[in-house]
């Protein structure tokens, strides 16, 4: 449902004139322009969550709103005032944990100054983002933290002594995959509960009381929909109880709620389980019925890895009911005796478990295991696909429904008052349909697009290769990309962003061009993101390569970032089992698989894609698709109507007279 212009607003009235040209954001906000989509945002907002009602009846539940706010609309005050403005307990879910401490060291800060000095506001994030003080000490009192002398230990103990959440995202000096962390940090898996020692001491349960008297809570899409997983089993919660959500980067949750609405079980599951015990069998050596519980760990240990040899060693995710199938009798066999290595080790687990109260949690783990375990041996659920991905060392089995709709109707969408997804891309050629059928948003659901205010049409041009372009299907397609990706690149001196569909194409292309080009070239892989976007913005003449995470969220601005060349339209790989069964599900239903699902999902990467060129009002530069689909295929329409309205050019002498013309 179209969101009606001619509405009025109660709590719309006061976000309308923050908003306004005069209103205090004008007066308080450093380069402050007034935006008309920024401030039809807001109001549409405050309307979705304004709840009074003159005749004092029960407020209506689940009311919804999406909001497509592209680039330069302002989106992220646009809600945050009129939820603070509500007076209600909302979660704000973004899809990265870069929003997430912008909205609470920029944005929080401002509104707090200006609006609300009695807003309390605070950034949630998964138990293993914080320290484990207790698990610290035993790390510093083992030999185990010989390993680790080569970090500033010292400084890590200073910190200890200081910091008020031990987030970890205070130690900018740890390195991202630092096995140190692991060891300390404050896991489910590992938790004691109040029965540990420094119980009274614990970050995460400062943060959960902290979080109790917060109005505004941040987190991001992976920990709100692991906390409505617990909820909806009924296996407790992570948050407190709120009154309505804000999902920003919406276009996420589907992915995102189809790993927590799912099951899952991997053998580093076991082995991280099998440590664990070990570890704490060493505060208390010479206990024979731990001792004991460690020797049927350990073979609990070799029949895991048993177990995961039964799976071919290739890479990636395959259906696992096939391979059922195929090899029924040894899955059977290995699948009983590792079920019955579990039961072995439970019950030897409760017997310790009442002498000590520590190895509770042990005994709650091991019943998660196998509970998992007997979801993947029973008879198959039609909602779920159930699928195995070997990686190098290890290997995970899972449980995925199919349709997430459902499962946020049953359980998330009639228990809060309102909820309002926004991102950049939410629409594909033009309208919500695709969104609001995955999500299973009804009729009642209001929508509101609003473009982009950056000047697109002037400031940027759309190459596409000139007709007879080799299609990705054709053997000479990657010679032909190489040969335009190096003239573009020659022409904007640099000062490009390379995304590919592959890793195989973005090395390949690595290869050819790294030594053929007059100036740096990067590839993700090399450094972290980090540092990668930091040489890139560094070094104003160069290139960077990148896949998967860097087509979106990269917010670089000004003339290091001139040209944005994406190799061809992302479509996914049907093999994958989740999307494979989407795809049969929807040819059962009578639907089109590729229109009206394949074809979507595209559209929304290729435009948040090509979203990482127009950071700014300044900017301008060159987009370049090189898949020649787009104007050879009947869907190539849908595409160009999704993407921004920038004049097209086919030949290159033109992307070269667009750079001479800076």
């Amino acid at each position: 449902m179209q969101l009606d212009d001619s509405l009025s607003f109660d709590l719309g009235d006061e976000t309308r004139e923050i908003f306004s040209p005069n209103g205090l954001l004008a007066k308080s906000l450093e380069g402050f322009e007034p935006r008309p989509g920024q401030a039809k945002m807001a109001t549409a907002i405050a309307d979705i969550l304004h709840q009074d009602d003159p005749w004092g009846h029960e407020p209506e539940l689940g009311k919804k709103l999406a909001v497509e706010a592209e680039t330069g609309i302002g989106k992220t005050l646009a809600y945050l005032i009129p939820a603070v403005l509500s007076g209600q307990k909302i979660i704000i879910s973004t899809g990265t944990i870069n929003l997430q401490e912008q909205i609470l060291n920029k944005e929080i800060p401002f509104i707090r100054k200006h609006i609300d000095p009695t807003l309390e506001a605070i950034c949630i994030k998964g138990r293993q983002n914080y320290l484990c003080i207790y698990r610290y000490h035993q790390l510093v009192a083992s030999p185990q933290i010989r390993m680790f002398r080569n970090l500033p230990m010292e400084e890590l103990q200073k910190w200890t002594d200081k910091t008020t959440f031990g987030d970890r995202a205070e130690l900018d000096w740890l390195p991202d995959n630092s096995p140190l962390w692991r060891e300390i940090s404050a896991s489910t898996n590992q938790c004691l509960g109040s029965n540990c020692p420094d119980f009274s001491r614990c970050f995460v349960t400062r943060i959960r009381k902290e979080a109790g008297a917060a109005r505004i809570l941040i987190v991001n899409h992976h920990l709100f929909f692991s906390d409505l997983a617990l909820r909806r089993y009924g296996f407790g919660e992570v948050l407190p109880r709120y009154e309505s959500v804000i999902f920003d980067e919406a276009h996420h949750i589907e992915n995102v709620a189809t790993r927590y609405f799912g099951i899952g079980l991997s053998h580093y599951q076991i082995k991280d389980l099998i440590q664990d015990i070990e570890r704490q069998n060493e505060e208390s050596v010479g206990d024979k019925e731990q001792e004991k519980a460690v020797g049927i760990s350990r073979s609990l240990g070799e029949q895991a890895s048993r177990f995961a040899t039964i799976f071919p060693f290739e890479k990636g995710r395959f259906p696992l009911q096939n391979f059922i199938e195929d090899n029924f009798e040894i899955w059977q066999r290995e699948a009983d005796i590792l079920a019955s290595r579990l039961d072995t080790l439970a019950d030897q687990l409760e017997i310790v478990a009442l002498r000590y109260e520590s190895w509770k949690a042990f005994s709650k783990r091991v019943m998660d295991i196998r509970s998992a375990l007997k979801q993947f041996t029973i008879e198959p659920d039609d909602s779920y696909v159930y699928w195995y991905e070997r990686k190098p060392k290890t290997v995970a089995l899972t449980a995925s429904p199919i349709d997430i709709a459902r499962d946020l109707n049953q359980s998330f969408y009639n228990e809060v008052k309102s909820i309002v997804f926004t991102s950049a891309t939410l629409t594909t050629g033009g309208n919500f349909k695709y969104f609001f059928g995955r999500l299973g948003l009804d009729d009642s659901t209001k929508s509101l697009t609003l473009p982009t205010p950056f000047d697109y049409p002037n400031r940027t041009k759309l190459y596409l290769p000139a007709n007879g372009f080799p299609i990705p299907s054709d053997r000479d397609f990657f010679q032909a990309a190489r040969q335009e990706i190096e003239s573009i690149l020659m022409a904007s001196e640099g000062r490009a962003l390379v995304l590919f569909t592959s890793i195989k194409a973005m090395e390949y292309m690595y290869r050819s061009l790294s030594n053929h080009l007059p100036f740096p070239v990067f590839m993700q892989g090399e450094a972290s993101k980090h540092k990668l976007l930091e040489a890139f913005r560094e070094e104003t003449h160069s290139v960077l390569l990148a896949v998967s995470s860097f087509w979106e969220g990269i917010d670089v601005q000004g003339e290091t970032l001139s040209a944005v060349i994406i190799d061809k339209l992302p479509f996914e790989v049907p093999s994958d089992p989740v999307i494979n069964a989407r795809i049969e599900k929807l040819k059962k239903e009578g639907g089109n698989p590729f229109y009206d699902f394949q074809v979507p999902r595209a559209v929304l990467t290729l435009r948040q894609g090509l979203g990482r060129l127009m950071r700014s009002s300044s900017d301008r530069g060159i987009l370049a698709i090189l898949d020649g689909r787009l104007t050879s295929k009947a869907y190539g329409r849908i595409f160009l109507k999704s993407i921004p309205a920038s004049p097209v050019i086919r030949e290159i002498d033109k992307v070269h007279d667009f750079f001479e013309q800076q």
